[in-house]
């Protein structure tokens, strides 16, 4: 069994990530400091489903690991603006 943890942005992720994931983690917080997103108080949550690191961060993005490509997925959460065409916005 494997526990999670969390780790303040900006700080380095455990040592226990695969380096393909950590990398991920490194690209997504250079792309917040390069759209001078405030992430004062945010944290990254490690937690390990069937083994296999999950890592999330506190504005949604999730990074998932692909053991047998040895790739990482970084999916992160979209804001939209209501348009003309959305039936809430009429």
């Amino acid at each position: 069994m494997q526990l999670g943890t969390r780790w303040p942005v900006g700080d380095q992720p455990p040592a226990s990530l695969p380096e393909v994931v950590a990398y991920a983690v490194s690209t997504v917080e250079e792309e917040l400091v390069a759209t001078d997103v405030e992430t004062t108080g945010w944290y990254w949550t490690l937690t390990w489903l069937e083994g296999k690191p999950v890592v999330e961060l506190d504005d949604g993005t999730v990074i998932r690991y692909n053991q047998h490509e040895d790739s990482a997925t970084i999916t992160q959460s979209i804001e939209q603006q209501p348009t003309e065409y959305d039936e809430d916005a009429v």
